[in-house]
């Protein structure tokens, strides 16, 4: 399994850099890389384990789009293995098989999956923490309830979302016929202890930076008409159903269940089964009933983690049988998928280049390079810090040889070490409010570039973009 899942990770890495080729680093993947430069026990907008892991792995790899997307594979992967393990206690070899090859069509252990970002860091945390927490219920053993701690707090490190995690899986140990076994054991305290343990650096940091992770987000998910979080929320479960369709259709196909089977499917009545089906239904519903309580907007792309156990939830049933020759198919099936996917992958970059991608993301290199050059004409220095428009200081941070930290987040740079390490000020050419933004680092002796990048594919001409830039040498 281990062999197959590394083969799995190399194809998809090699889809991701010759099927994004034309478009560059998505801003969510720069913007962690951004994040990096200047490691912290939180930022602006999330928690920090996400920066904390690409700093890791950049530590050891290039900054390259092929290194990023094979970072971005590895989550997902942690994740399956995770399933295969846990999938040994309630399935037999043909149904862990099926089970574990019907995950692979979901997009979010593939194509949502190349964009590394606080939610993909998620998968695997939330696999660790339902594994963890699954074994400790039944085992009651300290060394699981320290292991789901641990990993529970990584999951809150990674998003607060995070929190309908611990609170779906509270559920499950509250609803468990073993709960008054579970709750008189040390277990679950262990694992409480443990958690607020890994997370106390954290919880310090936060009121000593104003809670500032809790105040984006409610600027940019605030409180919203009744109509619109319901029907949202509708939406979110709507569409996470949507998304893992094809182990669903696949498996009904297999089954052909009556009213009995999908009964035992969706609500077991085995005590085992039925923690796994708690586990898996609370967290991923949890954050409807959040929302409308709370007002706020959620999307389905965050149940991205939520997945874990579908494979268990779906094929545990003993009323459910898999025949050798339907598992070898649908073995076949994900076994060409991705290589399907890795052909197909120069006629998409060049489909993306021909629609026209965002010039942050598709001219962020080209960008770093003009940057750059601009830079060391005007001094021998490092390039040291970036700012402007975010996702393009972003971009050039990233993408820059020098590796700039980019002038945003939560500490700005006194104005001594702005003098004294000098910057580089981006913005697009139409943008008037950082061109105003612009002027004044030109007053303080800096100069301005109008410069117009185009980046064209293969022979596929790319859309032009203008930017400014000014450049503001270091002073003594």
């Amino acid at each position: 399994m281990l062999a197959s899942l590394a083969l799995l990770v190399l194809l998809w890495t090699a889809y991701g850099t010759i099927a994004k080729s034309s478009q560059g680093l998505h801003p969510d993947m720069t913007e962690v890389v951004a994040w990096s430069r200047d490691l912290s026990l939180g930022y602006l907008k999330h928690p920090p384990l996400a920066a904390w892991v690409v700093w890791l792995w950049f530590s050891v790899f290039p900054v390259a789009e092929w290194s990023y997307y094979l970072l971005a594979m590895l989550m997902p992967a942690i994740a399956l293995w995770i399933v295969w393990r846990i999938s040994t206690d309630y399935l037999d070899p043909d149904k862990r098989i099926v089970g574990l090859a019907l995950l692979t069509f979901v997009p979010f252990f593939n194509f949502h999956a190349l964009k590394f970002n606080v939610n993909t860091v998620l998968i695997p945390l939330w696999a660790a923490t339902t594994w963890f927490f699954l074994m400790s219920v039944r085992t009651r053993s300290p060394i699981w309830a320290v292991l789901a701690g641990i990993a529970a707090a990584g999951a809150m490190l990674g998003k607060y979302w995070s929190v309908f995690l611990l609170a779906g899986l509270a559920v499950a140990a509250v609803v468990d016929e073993r709960r008054a076994t579970y709750f008189r054991s040390s277990a679950p305290w262990i694992t409480i202890a443990a958690g607020f343990a890994a997370l106390a650096p954290h919880a310090i940091w936060l009121p000593l930076h104003d809670f500032a992770p809790f105040s984006y987000a409610m600027i940019v998910h605030g409180v919203k008409p009744f109509m619109t979080v319901f029907l949202g929320a509708l939406g979110y479960i709507a569409g996470a159903l949507g998304y893992v369709a094809v182990p669903v259709i696949v498996t009904l196909a297999i089954a052909r269940p009556d009213g009995k089977m999908l009964a035992d499917i969706g609500w077991p009545r085995e005590t085992e089964r039925r923690l796994v089906a708690v586990a898996f239904w609370a967290p991923l519903l949890l954050p409807a009933v959040g929302a409308v309580v709370g007002r706020t907007e959620i999307t389905s792309l965050w149940s991205m983690p939520s997945f874990t156990l579908l494979p268990v939830l779906l094929l545990s049933s003993p009323l459910i049988s898999v025949k050798r020759i339907e598992a070898a198919r649908v073995l076949l099936a994900a076994a060409v998928f991705p290589m399907v996917m890795l052909i197909a992958s120069p006629v998409i970059a060049a489909l993306v280049q021909r629609a026209g991608p965002p010039p942050v993301s598709a001219q962020a290199s080209l960008l770093a390079l003009e940057v750059e050059r601009l830079w060391h004409q005007a001094t021998p220095q490092p390039l040291r810090l970036v700012g402007g428009d975010a996702d393009l200081a972003y971009g050039v941070a990233t993408y820059a040889a020098d590796r700039p930290r980019p002038l945003t987040g939560l500490s700005p740079l006194p104005p001594s070490d702005i003098s004294r390490n000098g910057l580089v000020w981006l913005c697009f050419a139409e943008d008037a409010a950082c061109r105003q933004e612009a002027a004044l680092r030109e007053g303080v002796g800096g100069k301005r570039f109008d410069t117009q990048i185009v980046r064209n594919f293969f022979r596929i001409p790319g859309k032009p973009q203008r930017y400014t830039i000014v450049v503001v040498p270091p002073r003594p």
